[in-house]
């Protein structure tokens, strides 16, 4: 009863009862009790009460005690005899039982007992199985009775129900109902169509889970595997679509739903985990899992439950299980799990048609970010980053979140912390005051990986907030105080040791990797506090892998804090040797604070007496046999080395006896490292001094001592590891013995001589490439094997090169050790296979990691592996981008594969070389090129079509990928092999070729080759071959370019039909093939196009033409209809037909109704051809289109009429001779007519309702009357008048056009009374509205004809004041092309009317009339008289007709069809130079016209538009007004939009040049637009501008770019902000440019966006990190000059601690070797000054700037002379008051060196300058050292004097004071006497600014009073040679008197 109400239920009310039932399977069956019950419980419970269920120990309670005892086996007794005699009585026991004789033997008190007490234990189990039961069973039914009532109502909670069940299946007490459950709710989620499927999952799952109950069949291991496979199967043929169809197969596989995939998943999971081995298997579960993953449903909660809604997938149980085999799986199987899990987190992605993350989704990706595995982390995080709109926000998960992620952005792995950091970011994470304990705990992880990821992330918070390193430190000393208790060892029962005591040592080591990274921000007594722990506890710790780090932990701290904390470390090292126990537990410990005591030492004076001690414990410690000490060691030395150079050659023999003689392999391994130490600190010089060298070559070349040569090397490879690059030079002359050595006898020898190779090989720069590359090469010519085979394996540790060094040597490398394979010597061969195999271990991509065994067999074996290796190549899915390595083990194979014979292998080749140039980098790849180009040229000519044509997509890919430039060669031979007179093939794969390259190049390549290619194929006098070629361009450029062709269609049909009647077959051919390509490409989209041409041709003189005009619009109609052509058509009648009335509703909807009429009149003409193959073509088309030849007779009759009589009338024979068959066939059919009878026929014929029939009467009569006398015409002329009248007004414009041509035969023939009859009531009839527009056209069709006798008369009436502009417009849109004559007189008259009808009602109504004049132009002539017309007079001083000219201009622009692109560049100059007007109506009709102009540009025609532009704005710029820096027109609202288009066309798609064009246009518009009118175009205009900088371009395009940005922000920076993060990485990106003005103006724009930084310290940081790690002296100077301008305009926003550390880094560089490092230096310290606090500032000023000591040496005084003029210049104040001040700059004038002379000068000028602003008194002291400096020996000085009293007159607006003056000016005079131009140009022109002689001769004539005779009169001889002359040009650019500032 109950189960029937469920179920009713379920059907009318779901959403009532079935939440209910999922609540309770939830709640019962996942109770605790019942998953732990066993089976022997449950059969406890099925066993009756009362009754014993263990029998076995009933049994044992009666058997007989003595019946057990068996005596010891002996003589008398044997034990097998014994046991044989038990067994027997066991057996007749059991046989008496069976028959009833025995009787039960009795039992004792005690065995009574035992039963009693077992069966009350019973009792108690089956009281408990009853309870679960009596629980479970209601929750079991009701999921039953839901499944029966209706199951689909389950379906959205499948997902939630089947863990349960599949945990509840493991309960012996419910399993076997469970079990049955989970067969029926395949109910819910399966189709009865699906149901033999769900079967098969249902069981198979039953199977997997394995339930505790009896099963009625159960599968071995084996079996269950087999089973798995065909399931995966028949589901992956289910659901996922088939890669590749048979023709005629259908695809019939469909998704499952949601819920379905859920039931299936577990099936999924086994049957992938079972074969993990098996990679088909792994794709194939994979590709089920994507294609639900996929899903997506619907948002809407209106709708019905969408089943397809991945809310419903099991999300968290997909992402484990992928995680899971992330981690256990390699190669290509990997990467698609990896791309699976993404999308599987996609599915959850939050977004539209997504589930939302639950929390375990989110938590199962986190902990796999802690994963050991590089590849799982990997993609957790891309899981992670999948998810980022469905985090969490809050609550545990996202603080694990952010803890997780910040210790990732740490990661090892580079590709892990760049995901981490996108993911921080775009998840907007920030750290909590929390998070510093959290990464702790992190610090102790047992997975190595994570342990040094949160190690830094520890330090990268502490770097943030330093207040917590205390803290850390104490913490991380006490923890590792926790974590030195040993797990105790596990002891049995009896005290034994079954397990050892284990040292968990992990959590120790990542403390150790903690303090390691945590210790630069250590203040004095944390240095201490970490010391005391080093020394003995942390390095005397029991694990070797704990105290290696501590080791480097202590190292680092001794590094960073020793200078300032030598004196309290020192004496607790020393004290320490002297008071540690003498135990060998402390003997590492003491070697390692030997160690520390030498990173001490180096802080020590070099004098101190402490030193040598250190040094000579320091050279003990190399004995230790430990690499990490002994490379201490090495790193300890160098700089103690100068203390002991007196002792150095002892040291150095020492060494090296040790490192040859001495046999313990440590103490020689030491000695190298300590000879490296020491030539390092002693200089690459002591390799010479000491003749290191020359003994070390010695002992390499000692053949009797293997410990020699083993020395020897160890000693190279310290060397090289040591000194890098400076041991280049000595690799050169050891490398033939380097050689040999791979070949060595002793076996310790060729390992040293492996290490060797690698350690020189890695520090390779890519001169030192150059260097050994030769020499190697050369050496495998050599005959001596040995020599061979050590020079290949040296090529094999070029694997070990950086990655630049390595991609430039592979391509010269592989090759030869591709032929080395071949060579005769079995072990010349192996190590050739080794080298190979070394290049194939440092793939980093993947992909081809997994298939290098594959390569490396191609090359060993090409003959047989190349096919399967190409194959291979070809379906691996790369992920990855493709590195050198990856290309030098692929492109050999490949080139390799271009000479096979078989086709296949050829195809396969071209197509991996297309699909490369999108996975690699074109710079890696350019080495190849050389190699690739012929192979692939000669399969471009392969016979095969489909190896042509992979071929020619391949090249095409190249030159899109590389760039024109890299073929230069390629297309003059595609040209040259286009008209190839070998053989078609040729021509036919260079035609592909060509299209398949130009297409690579774009597609304005394709526009300027196209009118080369349709004009040579037009051509009638050239060679067959030649036009052979180019017609089959037209056969493959569709093919590339299929909507840009469209437009030469019209252009192309008519030298493919020419072609057609080529006398050659080969051109026919080819033709033909040319025309039904382009036939079925635009057979629907372009038919307008190919009909009129096909039409035309079905008329054409030559009978080959039309044959094939036939052929082609037959195909044109069969493919339209749908119909096939290939149909037989041989019938006895002619007239019989096999049309479909449905191909003809498609072909009269498609062609229209008057069209279709005439290809079927003409090809109905075409059966009388005289041509025989044209009348079998044209018959046979007939009958396959048309389905009743009478009736479609009757059709076209008016149009058959027209063709009829244009062909009688036609001067071509066969033209009148298949007119006359036509006609005889149509009168044949409709019956003989007279001329008499048919005038008056046709006369009637114009009141039919069909329009083709009163068109053809009209034509008809025009040809009667034309053909007939006129006698005959004037017997019908009454009736023939009013005819041609009704005609010309007819409601069909194709009708009207005709009776035009009959009213001209009429004309023609009766004279003027023609026009009088007809003209008059036309015009009449005008008035009348509803005959206005067809009479209207009838006058168009009449003027068109009869123009000339009509418009002379017209027009003067209409022009003459007033003008009618009315009649005009009607005129004007009744004239057609007639009227272009008289626009001449037309348009001026209208400009007239419009300016005296200007503010009156009756000029909107007066303009409607002009502009439809203005549009009636439609053809070239006319637009020419409108364009030079209007664009004229909008060069009118008068502002209305101006205004009046551009009005029309822009109503034409906008509203014309015509084409005006010609015009388009004119139009842009004369618009933009309307931009400065004052009128601003004319401004805004000018902005709306070049709108109109603008938006009828495509792409293409944009970006060449960009000169244009730029041209414009320069003119309009220069129109503009002194003082005035706007452009009106562009102050307008949304300004520059019209021309904003072209500019980010060009930006984005256009060439390189063309980008530098448009990013310098834009720049130049946007310094001339409003702030305002900027506003809405921002976003289009700065998102193209970061795009292209961040693509790869060259440094123009960049510096334009970079140009346009700054000045974008300084004249708009607040709307920039939402573009601020993106701006600031792309500037910093292009700080590390190799250009060096690509640096510069990503520099100086960064100084322009600091100004809208809120949190500029992320960027200060970064330069002030680029400033101390750029080792190029170049980057770091601009990353100088940027910090200056950032400092410049924005140092308030630096942060105390940044700004710190930013003076400090600038104090130190202002005195470095190099110039301009100390002058950008300089500069930057002197802009940074006026920001620092003064307790900051004032140490800087009086220790430094200000301090000029002579004995300083001369850098140090010119880097701080520089910041002085520098801080004068920028912030005089901030020195003005120090007492130091005039000494310093009096100090710097005197300098002997220019440098600081100049520096001098330039302080005392902007001293001067300063003085002169403030008003103070002019220090006297200054100004005469300054006036004496002109007489400096240096010219550089002189000029500089000159130019700063230019400056100086700049600085206020009256003349200098006398007391300056007066000096001032005689040191100019003598200036300009000067021997030197410069100095003579600067003093001219100074004494100029001086005398102010530009404002008038005032100055002139004051300064002129102060001087003395003798000087007055030489300054007044001056003015009148030179400077009377100079005064009157334009005034120069301001000097840059800062030699700091990069230029």
């Amino acid at each position: 009863m109950g189960r029937e109400v469920v179920k009713t239920l379920v059907n009318l009310s779901p959403d009532m009862i079935v939440p209910h039932i999922i609540k309770n399977v939830q709640a019962i069956l996942t109770n605790p009790e019942l998953l732990q019950a066993t089976a022997e419980d449950y059969q406890i419970f099925l066993t009756p009460a009362g009754e014993v269920y263990d029998k076995a120990a009933v049994e044992n309670l009666k058997t007989d005690s003595k019946a057990q005892n068996v005596k010891r086996e002996n003589k008398a007794y044997s034990y097998k005899e014994q046991m044989e005699e038990i067994a027997m009585r066991k057996e007749i026991e059991a046989k008496k039982k069976k028959e009833g004789k025995l009787k039960a033997p009795e039992l004792t008190h005690k065995q009574k007992e035992a039963i009693k007490l077992l069966l009350v234990k019973e009792a108690e189990v089956r009281q408990k199985i009853e309870i679960l039961l009596t629980a479970s069973q209601p929750v079991l039914d009701l999921v039953a009775a839901a499944i029966a009532g209706k199951a689909a109502v389950l379906a959205p909670y499948v997902t939630q129900i089947l863990p349960v069940l599949y945990k509840a299946a493991l309960s012996p007490v419910i399993a076997e109902q469970v079990s049955q459950l989970l067969m029926d709710l395949r109910l819910s989620v399966f189709s009865l169509e699906e149901e033999s499927l769900a079967q098969l999952i249902a069981g198979v799952t039953v199977q997997v889970i394995k339930p505790a109950c009896q099963s009625s069949f159960s599968w071995s291991p084996d079996q269950l595997k087999k089973s798995l496979v065909k399931t995966l199967a028949k589901l992956h043929t289910a659901t996922v679509a088939p890669k590749h169809l048979e023709e005629g197969e259908e695809d019939t596989s469909c998704p499952l739903s949601a819920p379905a995939f859920s039931y299936c998943f577990a099936v999924i999971r086994a049957a992938v985990k079972k074969h993990i081995s098996e990679p088909e298997m792994l794709i194939q579960g994979f590709e089920v899992i994507s294609e639900h993953t996929g899903l997506r449903g619907s948002d809407d909660d209106d709708e019905e439950v969408d089943l397809f809604h991945p809310k419903y997938l099991p999300r968290t149980e997909m992402m484990n299980f992928l995680l899971d085999l992330i981690g256990r799986t390699e190669g290509t199987v990997q990467q698609t799990a990896v791309k699976c899990l993404i999308d599987c987190a996609g599915c959850a992605s939050g977004e539209a048609g997504c589930a939302v993350a639950a929390q375990s989704e989110v938590t199962s990706l986190l902990v796999a970010t802690q994963n050991d595995v590089d590849a799982v982390r990997d993609a957790a995080l891309r899981g992670l980053q999948a998810l980022v709109l469905a985090l969490p926000g809050s609550g545990e998960v996202f603080a694990s979140l952010v803890r997780r992620v910040w210790v990732a952005r740490c990661d090892p792995t580079p590709e892990n912390r760049e995901l981490a950091e996108q993911l921080w970011v775009s998840a907007k994470l920030v750290v909590s005051p929390a998070l510093c304990l959290l990464v702790l705990e992190d610090v102790a992880h047992p997975i190595g990986v994570v342990r040094e990821a949160a190690a830094e992330a520890l330090a990268a918070l502490l770097a943030d907030d330093g207040d917590q390193t205390g803290a850390v430190l104490t913490q991380l000393l006490e923890r590792y105080e926790d974590r030195l208790e040993m797990a105790p060892p596990v002891m049995d029962s009896l005290g034994r040791i079954v397990e050892q005591a284990v040292d968990h040592w992990e959590p120790r080591s990542g403390i150790a990797l903690a303090l390691a990274k945590i210790q630069p921000f250590y203040d004095e007594f944390m240095v201490t506090q970490a010391v005391s722990f080093f020394v003995p506890a942390g390095l005397g710790d029991r694990n070797d892998t704990v105290r290696k780090h501590m080791l480097s932990a202590a190292v680092a701290t001794i590094n960073n804090h020793g200078k300032d904390t030598v004196g309290e470390l020192l004496p607790v090292f020393e004290d320490f040797l002297d008071n540690a126990p003498a135990e060998s537990s402390y003997d590492i410990v003491r070697q390692s604070v030997v160690i520390l005591m030498g990173g001490l030492a180096r802080h020590l004076d070099k004098d101190d007496p402490k030193v040598r001690p250190i040094i000579g414990k320091l050279i003990n410690a190399l004995a230790t046999p430990s690499q990490p000490v002994q490379e201490a060691v090495a790193n300890c030395l160098p700089p103690l080395t100068p203390s002991i150079k007196d002792e150095a050659p002892k040291l150095v023999g020492e060494l090296l006896h040790t490192l040859l003689n001495t046999e313990n392999f440590g103490e020689r391994k030491g000695a190298a490292y300590g000879l490296a130490g020491l030539v390092k600190g002693l200089g690459i010089l002591s390799l010479k001094q000491l003749d290191i060298m020359n003994r070390l070559t010695e002992a390499l070349q000692d053949k009797k001592n293997h410990r020699h040569r083993e020395g020897s090397l160890f000693a190279l490879s310290q060397l090289c590891a040591m000194l890098g690059r400076l041991f280049e030079p000595y690799i050169v002359h050891v490398l033939p013995h380097l050689l040999l050595c791979f070949g060595d006898s002793n076996q310790y020898v060729r390992e040293a001589t492996d290490d060797c190779a690698k350690a020189v090989m890695s520090k390779l720069s890519a001169h030192g490439v150059k260097l050994v590359l030769p020499s190697l090469l050369a050496a495998l010519e050599e005959d001596q094997w040995r020599t061979k085979t050590g020079s290949v394996e040296l090529l094999g540790a070029m694997a070990f090169c950086a990655p630049k060094q390595l991609s430039s040597c592979l391509p010269s490398i592989v090759p030869k050790l591709i032929e080395v394979l071949g060579d005769s010597h079995q072990k010349v061969q192996s190590a050739g296979a080794q080298a190979l195999k070394q290049i194939g271990s440092v793939i980093r991509n993947p992909e081809i990691q997994a298939i290098v065994p594959v390569l490396l067999s191609a090359l060993q074996d090409p003959g047989k592996k190349t096919g399967p290796c190409l194959q291979t190549l070809l379906d691996t899915k790369f992920v990855h981008f493709i590195d050198a390595p990856s290309l030098a083990l692929i492109m050999p194979a490949v080139q390799r594969a271009f000479q096979d014979r078989s086709t296949e292998t050829r195809k396969m080749a071209a197509q991996i070389i297309g699909n490369m140039y999108s996975l690699t980098d074109q710079k890696d790849l350019a080495p190849y090129l050389p190699g690739i180009i012929p192979g692939l040229k000669a399969s471009l000519l392969d016979p095969v079509p489909d190896v042509r044509g992979v071929s020619a997509r391949a090249l095409g890919a190249m030159v899109r990928g590389m760039g024109e430039s890299s073929f230069e060669e390629l297309l003059p031979w595609l040209m040259s092999t286009l008209t190839s007179e070998t053989s078609s093939v040729d021509r036919s794969g260079a035609a592909q070729g060509l299209a398949e390259v130009v297409g690579g190049l774009g597609v304005d390549k394709m526009h300027k080759l196209m009118p080369e290619i349709v004009s040579t194929a037009e051509r009638m006098d050239i060679a067959p071959h030649v036009k052979d070629g180019y017609i089959m361009m037209f056969i493959y450029m569709p093919a590339v370019f299929p909507d840009q062709f469209i437009q030469y269609i019209g252009q192309v049909v008519q030298p493919i039909l020419r072609a057609l009647a080529d006398e050659n077959e080969f051109v026919r051919e080819t033709a033909l093939k040319a025309g039904q390509r382009i036939v079925n490409m635009y057979a629907e989209s372009a038919i307008q196009l190919l009909l009129p041409q096909l039409e035309s041709g079905l008329f054409d003189d030559n009978w080959r033409i039309r044959y094939s005009s036939v052929q082609l619009l037959g195909d044109l109609l069969y493919k339209i209809s749908g119909v096939s052509g290939k149909m037989t058509t041989a019938s006895a009648n002619d007239d019989d037909n096999f049309g479909t009335e449905q191909g003809q509703k498609i072909i009269h909807s498609m062609l229209g109704s008057e069209r279709r009429n005439r290809v079927l009149a003409g090809l109905y003409m075409g059966r009388s051809d005289v041509a025989l193959m044209v009348r079998q073509s044209a018959l046979h088309v007939w009958k396959v289109i048309v389905t009743n030849t009478p009736k479609t007779l009757r059709e076209i009759l008016p149009t058959l009429f027209n063709l009829l009589l244009g062909c009688l009338a036609s001067s071509n024979y066969d033209k009148r001779q298949v007119a006359a068959r036509t006609l005889g066939d149509l009168v044949r059919k409709l019956g003989e007519r007279v001329l008499p009878e048919i005038i008056p026929i046709l006369e009637k014929g114009l009141d039919s309702d069909d329009k083709d029939k009163r068109q053809g009467v009209c034509v008809g009569l025009s040809e009667i009357m034309t053909s007939t006398s006129r006698d005959m015409v004037l017997t019908f002329v009454d009736s023939l008048v009013p005819t041609v009248r009704k005609a010309l007004c007819d409601s069909d414009p194709a009708v009207r056009q005709a009776a035009a041509k009959t009213f001209d035969s009429l004309h023609s023939t009766v004279g003027g009374r023609a026009l009088d009859d007809i003209l008059p009531s036309m015009l009449e009839q005008l008035s009348d509205p509803a005959l206005h527009e067809n009479t209207l056209d009838g006058l168009r069709q009449i003027m068109a004809i009869k123009s000339r006798a009509v418009l002379p008369y017209l027009i003067p009436q209409l022009t003459a004041s007033p003008v009618n502009t009315k009649a005009l417009s009607i005129l004007a849109s009744v004239a057609g092309e007639a009227l272009n004559k008289h626009l001449a007189k037309i348009l001026p008259a209208l400009l007239t009317s419009l300016a005296e009808s200007h503010s009156t009602p009756e000029a909107t109504v007066e303009l409607g009339y002009a502009q439809a004049v203005v549009l009636s132009v439609q053809d070239e002539t006319g637009l020419s008289y409108v364009m030079d017309i209007l664009l004229e007079n909008c060069k009118s001083k008068d502002a209305v007709t101006r205004r009046g000219a551009v009005t029309l201009l822009h109503a034409f622009c906008d509203q014309t069809k015509t084409d005006f692109s010609e015009y388009v560049p004119q139009l842009i100059r004369s618009l933009i130079l309307l931009f400065t007007d004052s009128d601003h109506g004319v401004l805004v009709e000018a902005w709306n016209a070049l709108s109109s102009v603008t938006k009828t540009l495509d792409a293409g025609a944009q970006m060449s538009h960009v000169p244009d532009v730029r041209q414009a704005v320069r003119f309009a710029v220069a129109d503009l007004k002194a003082g005035v820096e706007l452009l009106p027109g562009f102050c307008l609202p949304k300004g520059i939009s019209p021309i904003l288009p072209i500019f980010r066309e060009s930006i984005l798609n256009g060439a390189p040049e063309l980008k530098e064009s448009a990013s310098q246009g834009l720049g130049e518009v946007i310094r001339v637009t409003s702030v305002e009118a900027l506003k809405p175009s921002v976003v289009h205009i700065t998102g193209p501008l970061i795009r292209i900088l961040g693509d790869r371009f060259s440094h123009n395009v960049k510096t334009a770019v970079l140009d346009t940005l700054a000045i974008l922000l300084a004249k708009a920076s607040a709307m920039l902000k939402p573009f601020l993060p993106q701006l600031q990485t792309t500037f910093l990106k292009a700080l590390n440019d190799t250009n060096r003005t690509v640096r510069l103006k990503a520099g100086f724009a960064l100084s322009h966006l600091i100004t809208i930084h809120t949190r500029p310290d992320p960027l200060y940081n970064e330069l002030h990190g680029g400033i101390k790690n750029s080792d190029d002296c170049g980057v770091r100077d601009t990353y100088l000059q940027a910090m200056r301008g950032c400092v410049s305009t924005s140092g308030d926003k630096l942060s105390p601690s940044i700004r710190r550390a930013v003076t400090s880094t600038l104090l130190s560089l202002i005195s470095a070797g190099e110039d301009s490092t100390r002058s950008c230096s300089a500069g930057c310290l002197g802009s940074l000054l006026q920001w620092l606090p003064e307790e900051e500032m004032q140490p800087i000023l009086t220790d430094t700037i200000l301090q000029d000591d002579l004995s300083l040496d001369w850098t140090v005084r010119h880097g701080r002379s520089a910041a002085l003029h520098v801080v004068l210049a920028n912030s005089p104040t901030t020195v003005s008051k120090q007492d130091r001040l005039m000494r310093t700059v009096l100090s710097h004038l005197s300098a002997d060196r220019v440098p600081i002379a100049s520096n001098g000068v330039r302080s005392a000028g902007f001293l001067l300058a300063h003085y002169l602003k403030t008003g103070q008194p002019l220090p006297v002291e200054v100004i005469d050292p300054l006036v004496k400096a002109m007489k400096h020996n240096s010219n550089d000085v002189k000029v500089l004097v000159a130019q700063l009293a230019s400056h100086l007159a700049h600085t206020q607006p009256t003349l200098l004071p006398p007391d300056l003056l007066k000096p001032v000016l005689p040191m100019l005079v003598n200036g300009t006497m000067e021997k030197n131009s410069m100095v003579k140009s600067c003093s001219e022109t100074a004494l100029v600014d001086v005398l102010m002689m530009r404002k008038g001769p005032q100055g002139q004539s004051q300064a002129v009073a102060l001087l003395d005779s003798g000087a007055r009169d030489s300054l007044t001889d001056i003015i009148s040679k030179s400077l009377s002359k100079l005064a009157t040009q334009p005034e120069g650019k301001e000097m840059v008197l800062d030699d700091t500032l990069l230029i």
